[in-house]
């Protein structure tokens, strides 16, 4: 995969499908880049990090939350096949990682798990809701975790919140599942259903997301797909 030419010149993602039939969704230069910037900022990526991608890069996911731009910044990327005892062995040599809540109940079935050491290690999860067991396991192994909200169309890291600590998960810990705090593009609710704007979106204007939160607290939960 040439990210290079990425950069320059764009790309197209297909969607997952996990919200509706595939789609291509193309992603411009432009968008590319304030994506790249968000994704920098909210992560804490700088140059020194390393980071190991197991998620598909055809995919928004793999290619966009942390590959694309820690290449952006000179930081070192591995591109890997995700298997969850290589995860567990291999981790420790990295910064930061991007994982789905699918690979994360893999990783914790694993035998090494309990014994994991994740201590200064970045690990965002999304794609799909992040259910809250999920987090706190993460979390007692002693990762920072961010629960990532984003879509092709939009981000991907354009909602989110990061855990460190058992206090910050009870502090915040509801029924549904969390989308985050920190909003990286304008946000409004119309019927339950989430609306974004901004650099990071592909489409000018409000985009109607298809995904039913709430507020509360200022902090965005997941409610689930509108039908």
């Amino acid at each position: 995969m040439n990210l290079r030419k990425i950069i320059n010149e764009g790309c197209v993602i297909k969607t997952s499908g996990t919200t509706g039939t595939p789609k291509d969704i193309i992603q411009t230069p432009e968008k590319l880049k304030a994506a790249d910037e968000i994704a920098i900022a909210s992560q804490r990526l700088t140059s020194k990090s390393k980071v190991y991608t197991i998620c598909k890069t055809t995919h928004a996911g793999g290619l966009l939350a942390q590959t694309l731009p820690a290449f952006r910044i000179g930081a070192e990327v591995s591109i890997e096949t995700f298997n969850a005892f290589s995860f567990c062995r291999e981790i420790k040599k990295y910064t930061h990682t991007h994982i789905t809540p699918g690979h994360a109940q893999l990783i914790m079935r694993t035998k090494g798990f309990k014994d994991l050491d994740l201590t200064g290690i970045w690990i965002t999860c999304g794609s799909d809701p992040v259910e809250w067991n999920i987090i706190e396991a993460f979390v007692n192994r002693g990762a920072t975790f961010m629960a990532n909200w984003g879509m092709s169309e939009i981000g991907p890291c354009a909602i989110n919140r990061v855990f460190r600590t058992t206090e910050d998960i009870q502090s915040v810990k509801d029924e549904q599942t969390i989308l985050g705090t920190l909003e990286w593009c304008e946000t409004k609710i119309i019927d339950s259903e989430l609306h974004v704007r901004g650099d990071i979106c592909v489409y000018d204007g409000w985009f109607a997301t298809g995904d039913l939160v709430k507020r509360k607290n200022g902090i965005l939960y997941y409610l689930g797909r509108k039908t």
